[in-house]
């Protein structure tokens, strides 16, 4: 395994991890269930820490195919200010996750701006990963690309 394996293969866990941790949120809120709430905590400061690795293996990724022909700057860099974005909203879930764990130590309830919060942010980050995941398939699938979509002719 090298790191542009790591980095496809750990890439995946912040996409899916935000809208099953936002779909999980909102049933836990919804029954108002502290349990399913506290798991969510714990799993939005988990990404966080996952993400920085991301974030890591991307760089390292890029180093090891900086020489290939096939690479375009132009669309990485795309994908790398878009990861920037995504991964800052990663963070921001870690620490409302975080802070929300630090203020129901004890037993307490968790509050409910916390996780009226965290529905918002995890959405909007989920949105904000799923277009750092098109953006990074373009790299290497010209057939995503909205330019080479827009000349496809299925029928030749």
């Amino acid at each position: 395994m090298n790191w542009v394996h790591l980095h496809l293969a750990l890439n995946h866990v912040p996409v899916l991890g935000t809208l099953f941790l936002f779909l999980l949120l909102l049933a836990g809120w919804i029954r108002r269930s502290q349990e399913i709430q506290r798991l969510c905590l714990w799993g939005f400061v988990g990404l966080c820490v996952v993400s920085i690795g991301i974030k890591y293996t991307g760089d390292f990724a890029f180093d090891a195919l900086k020489g290939a022909d096939w690479v375009d700057k132009v669309l990485v860099q795309r994908h790398e200010q878009s990861a920037d974005q995504a991964t800052t909203g990663v963070f921001i879930l870690g620490v409302i996750g975080a802070v929300g764990l630090f203020r129901s130590r004890g037993n307490r309830p968790i509050a409910a701006w916390v996780c009226m919060v965290l529905l918002g942010a995890s959405l909007g980050t989920f949105l904000l990963m799923a277009r750092t995941a098109n953006l990074g398939g373009q790299i290497r699938h010209p057939e995503m690309r909205i330019e080479r979509l827009a000349n496809f002719n299925p029928r030749g």
